[in-house]
């Protein structure tokens, strides 16, 4: 894939959190999310910056590898031209979230 730049993977999902352990496989994927980089976009939804095709397949691996048992979990990737082309029908963009590669440290 030449000219592979910045692209966005994008989880969107719908588990079942009737019984305790649905709920608590829900955090648990949630925070295998969180923990791996992920950032929420709104409830149920969550990206993640990525720059090469292994880091795409690394990542749909992991996310593979720790999906529920129950429920729907879905992926998509875009290009950071198409994303940053998202139309806000209601609501805007929220700048105080970091969704760079760049990491921050304070101390």
């Amino acid at each position: 894939m030449s000219g592979f730049r910045f692209m966005r993977v994008i989880v969107f999902f719908d588990l079942p959190t009737i019984t305790n352990e649905d709920r608590r496989n829900y955090r648990m994927f949630r925070k295998c999310l969180i923990k791996n980089g992920f950032i929420m976009m709104q409830e149920s939804v969550y990206c993640k910056m990525i720059t090469s095709p292994s880091v795409e397949k690394s990542v749909t691996s992991l996310l593979d590898n720790n999906r529920p048992p129950n429920g729907l979990v879905q992926l998509l990737t875009v290009t950071e031209k198409q994303f940053s082309k998202m139309k806000y029908i209601t609501g805007q963009w929220n700048s105080d979230i970091i969704d760079s590669e760049n990491r921050v440290v304070i101390l």
